[in-house]
């Protein structure tokens, strides 16, 4: 009896992951098939481009450039870019991704905030990617840093994990206003001591999933400004709505 050939070859110049990129699959959205993760059709209905606030990304009427927030209480950020709202379905997408350990989610996600308007040139101008860094204890927990992740598929050669470090956990932020949030976090980010001048006069841009408040964006902006960032650039995939 002949023996049974494997479905893969033992062998190949490929990686494994890279053979099942190319394998059709169901958006996870509609359910659509065969598709991406998500399709065109769900991207172009649940992500359109909308007019945000330049400074914390939160929705505006359009031609106006900041929210009055921002203009009262200037954030330490020159730009802020967000690909959706923290909404359904990409709450969903987003939760699978950070909390169920589902890796596929990196790469549609990051190709999603990449074709956000005004995204691909601040990636194009800068000189170092940082992505937001999880407290030791939470990256212990979950095996890795989501912001890396996608951090790593916008600009790998110019992502640096380990220059800006969570150095404490704190409380959990929800329920807090904006300023008891900046006031939890204070002193909760700090530069690699021995390459703390790596950012004086560059442009930097910050990575995150979700911006709620903007509480930890700003205080990590305020660390890289202090240590003589020039310009400092905040991109995430999702903005929560702020209360009507």
């Amino acid at each position: 009896m002949p023996s049974h050939r494997a479905l893969w070859p033992l062998s190949t110049s490929k990686p494994f992951t890279s053979l099942l990129a190319g394998l059709p699959s169901q958006c996870a959205v509609c359910r659509a098939w065969p598709s991406r993760r998500v399709c065109d059709a769900c991207v172009a209905r649940f992500a359109p481009p909308a007019s945000r606030c330049g400074g914390c990304a939160v929705p505006v009427p359009d031609g106006v450039e900041r929210c009055g927030e921002c203009v009262k209480h200037p954030p330490p950020l020159d730009a802020c870019f967000a690909a959706f709202p923290y909404a359904w379905p990409w709450a969903d997408c987003i939760a699978g991704f950070k909390f169920r350990g589902d890796a596929g989610w990196a790469g549609p996600l990051a190709t999603l905030l990449r074709s956000t308007p005004w995204v691909e040139p601040a990636l194009e101008q800068c000189d170092i990617v940082l992505p937001m860094p999880l407290a030791p204890g939470r990256l212990r927990e979950r095996g890795f840093n989501q912001a890396h992740e996608i951090a790593r598929r916008l600009a790998p050669a110019r992502t640096d994990p380990a220059l800006l470090l969570r150095t404490r956990d704190t409380p959990a932020q929800s329920g807090l206003s904006r300023a008891e949030r900046l006031r939890n976090l204070r002193g909760a980010f700090a530069l690699e001591p021995l390459r703390a001048d790596a950012v004086r006069g560059r442009r930097v841009v910050l990575v995150d999933d979700v911006m709620t408040s903007g509480a930890s964006l700003f205080t990590a902006a305020d660390v890289l400004r202090l240590a003589g960032a020039a310009h400092i650039t905040a991109v995430v995939l999702a903005r929560t709505e702020p209360p009507r």
